[in-house]
């Protein structure tokens, strides 16, 4: 990770939820200026990056999306993630103005399901996701 750029935007997500990566596969399909490298939670600089930003790499509870540096969480993760990509995807900005304090119950309630609304194994990665993902 160090070798990464300080301003690299990165998608830190959980390898093994079906929501988590169909999020990373949806971004790397449509990040049509590459801006994005994946990596997942459970690799050492996934679980790194984790402890990085004061979360507990053993409950992968949201996915962390950094954008021009900046670290984000929950839902305004997602909306920093599709702001990224442009037009149309950005119209899910104003999602990340939701208070946290309405938002990040939300989120916590479908992170906390989310292996419930698939399975826990994954298909492998899409092409554009595994060109970009590190380690």
């Amino acid at each position: 990770m160090e070798s990464l750029p300080p301003d690299q935007d990165l998608i830190v997500f959980d390898g093994v939820c079906v929501v988590c990566s169909g999020f990373a596969r949806f971004i790397a399909r449509h990040d049509r200026a590459r801006r994005f490298l994946f990596v997942t939670a459970q690799s050492e600089q996934g679980r790194a990056l984790y402890a990085r930003y004061g979360l507990d790499p053993d409950l992968m509870e949201t996915n962390i999306v950094i954008v021009c540096g900046r670290a984000h969480v929950r839902m305004q993760a997602f909306a920093a993630a599709m702001g990224a990509l442009g037009w149309p995807w950005a119209a899910c900005v104003p999602l990340g103005w939701v208070p946290r304090i309405i938002s990040d119950p939300l989120y916590d309630l479908v992170a906390r399901n989310r292996y419930r609304f698939g399975r826990q194994a994954c298909p492998a990665p899409s092409a554009e996701l595994k060109a970009r993902l590190i380690a």
